[in-house]
């Protein structure tokens, strides 16, 4: 079984025991995160899709890690003008493993 679920301004297709990293949120490693945002539910060839989210069904998560992204090199330059600005930048991100996909009624 498959679900879509809406965190942080994107969306995420996960199943069980998935490990992924999502912009960050709330919490302690250890801690249980409930997704109730599920935009699609699918098993098989059985999908069933939301306007724009299925009722009742939620997305169970336990938050594995609080972490940092690899730094992305963010450099601006404007030719002819002598204009160059280098930055660094790292993502904060929470890593989750997902431990259930409740379907809705």
């Amino acid at each position: 079984m498959f679900a879509v679920i809406r965190t942080g301004g994107k969306q995420y297709k996960v199943a069980k025991d998935d490990v992924l990293a999502v912009e960050k949120l709330p919490g302690e490693p250890g801690a249980t995160i409930e997704f109730g945002e599920v935009l699609m539910l699918g098993e098989g060839a059985e999908v069933s899709t939301g306007t724009p989210y299925l009722a009742g069904a939620s997305v169970s998560a336990e938050l594995v890690e609080q972490r940092r992204a690899d730094k992305i090199i963010v450099f601006k330059k404007k030719r002819r003008h002598n204009y160059r600005r280098k930055n660094g930048h790292r993502q904060y991100q929470t890593v989750l493993r997902i431990t259930e996909i409740r379907a809705g009624t």
